[in-house]
């Protein structure tokens, strides 16, 4: 019987060897082409723009669920899915329509996620205050992640010339 990786997140289920349900449909690539990919983690960099559409979470978390396991990061599959998936939903909801850049780097034995929004600035302090308040409220169940896996995140205005917010997160291996 074929166990699943979510399995080993309920000690209940890892004990009785039942296995759950597969948590991705597609299957990802096993070694992208390299015999040595799933022994010894590469170097990853990726980076794509989604449309800003809901349905653009789901395939932020098949694209880079496929990344990491190609490149043998397989451990970081389910937080960093989580990860992407949840600040690209709310990067298309707050600018809703707008283009939405997700870029995902690992070396020096972490793995930093970076979602770029073009959500625009607020002329008022207040305003800036609760769109960023309503940000991070949204942000409540990743932010439980990240904090499990020992990572930290944060959101800041894009640098010049570009408009609109940066949203972070580094894992730590």
């Amino acid at each position: 019987m074929r166990t699943y990786p979510l399995t080993r997140l309920c000690p209940v289920a890892a004990e009785s060897g039942m296995p759950g349900p597969s948590p991705y449909p597609h299957p990802y690539p096993q070694s992208g082409g390299r015999s040595d990919a799933r022994q010894s983690p590469g170097v990853l960099a990726m980076g794509f723009t989604l449309p800003g559409d809901v349905r653009s979470a789901s395939i932020s978390r098949t694209a880079v669920g496929a990344g990491l396991a190609g490149h043998g990061l397989g451990p970081y599959v389910w937080p960093t899915v989580h990860v992407v998936s949840e600040l690209v939903a709310v990067a298309v909801r707050v600018s809703p329509g707008k283009e939405v850049y997700v870029s995902v780097r690992h070396r020096d034995d972490a793995l930093r996620i970076v979602v770029w929004d073009q959500h625009p600035q607020h002329a008022d302090p207040d305003m800036t205050a609760l769109c960023e308040a309503r940000r991070r409220r949204a942000l409540w169940l990743m932010e439980a992640v990240v904090d499990d896996w020992g990572g930290e995140w944060g959101a800041c205005d894009a640098p010049s010339p570009h408009r609109g917010t940066k949203s972070w997160v580094a894992l730590p291996r």
